[in-house]
């Protein structure tokens, strides 16, 4: 079963458990929903119809087109009958700009972010709203989300025990993780600029780091409460571009910490994992470019990024045929890519409950 847009059309306004007309001033909104849309308006639907599902109502939405090539205002018009969603166009100028945009423009003290392709379960803003209200030292609310999509096995953000509390070195080394649709306060996100527009890769990492560093802890709810959206044909997950994207926030985090702070010996070892992990990918595109020879020499010298029976063969597989090395790393990228899954596709929550 693949996705399906006639899903698109809204409840009427103010479904749910309280009217849209008590939250028909923005000044009653209690959290802005922010929705960047680039490239994605067949199923922005999906996005806002899993937001107008929400059991709590006092929410307002942006959703903000960014110069997206699909026509983003036809798909978002449908909606604006709920007094609660308004709508931005901009120039294309990135999507953290577009973040930053659209929640200049709401008025609402908590941020919930939900990108333009996912979706909350119907409990998400009931959930998380009241621990950031009730508890001024928790600097960002995330919880776990299912991905979805085309993936070869439906699986959750986070499959391994995580604590409910984080702390600045947990989300740091990613033993806390934080689900891309997370809520965190107004005041915060203005105290540390916002998203950094020179941030190409691990944008909403870098937003996480630099909350964490206003002190307190993050907040993590055990609970499938989101949806992330894998899609075929979407940009690579490009582990290159990832590294130097957590390579800059460490960076950031190091200069701008305390020179005694706690932090300060895990960022280097992060930084010096992520340098020597980054090497080895750049030796693999060396060979999936075509310079076997040089590819494979470097690879040899990183190869204390990598482990296993499987790795192991594989090197010494090519060392007697190097012609081997190109067509399965090649092959290994191809596996390994955001999309690369087959025909498996997976519904979302609003097709099986729909």
């Amino acid at each position: 079963m693949t996705s399906d847009s006639s899903l698109a059309p809204p409840p009427a306004p103010g479904a749910g458990t309280a009217s849209a007309a008590a939250v028909r001033s923005h000044g009653g909104a209690r959290v802005a929903v922010i929705v960047p849309a680039y490239g994605v308006a067949h199923l922005l639907g999906e996005a806002l119809t899993s937001l107008q599902r929400q059991s709590f109502t006092e929410w307002e939405c942006i959703v903000i087109d960014d110069g997206a090539p699909d026509d983003v205002a036809g798909a978002v018009a449908p909606f604006l009958v709920d007094p609660r969603i308004r709508f931005l166009a901009t120039a294309n100028r990135g999507v953290s700009t577009a973040r930053n945009t659209a929640i200049a423009a709401s008025s609402a003290p908590l941020v919930a972010l939900l990108d333009g392709d996912d979706l909350f379960r119907p409990e998400y803003l009931a959930t998380v709203v009241p621990i950031l209200e009730s508890d001024p030292t928790v600097r960002l609310v995330t919880c776990n989300a299912v991905i979805f999509g085309a993936v070869t096995r439906l699986r959750t953000c986070v499959e391994r025990s995580q604590p409910t509390h984080g702390t600045l070195a947990e989300v740091l080394d990613r033993s806390f993780n934080v689900y891309i649709g997370t809520t965190f306060r107004r005041a915060d996100f203005d105290a540390i600029g916002g998203f950094d527009t020179r941030m190409a890769q691990s944008e909403d990492f870098d937003l996480w780091v630099r909350l964490m560093m206003l002190g307190g802890t993050a907040r993590y709810v055990d609970e499938v409460l989101g949806e992330y959206r894998v899609r075929a044909g979407s940009a690579s997950a490009n582990a290159g571009r990832m590294l130097l994207g957590n390579i800059r926030a460490y960076e950031k985090a190091r200069t701008a910490l305390p020179a005694a702070a706690p932090e300060i010996p895990l960022l280097d070892r992060l930084l010096a994992d992520s340098r020597a992990a980054l090497d080895f990918e750049h030796a693999i595109d060396c060979i999936v470019d075509g310079d076997t020879r040089r590819g494979l020499a470097a690879l040899r010298r990183a190869r204390g990024q990598v482990g296993g029976i499987a790795w192991e063969l594989s090197f010494k597989l090519w060392q007697l045929f190097p012609a081997l090395a190109r067509p399965m790393l090649r092959w290994r990228r191809r596996a390994h890519s955001r999309g690369a899954t087959g025909s498996a596709l997976y519904p979302s929550f609003l097709e099986t409950e729909g």
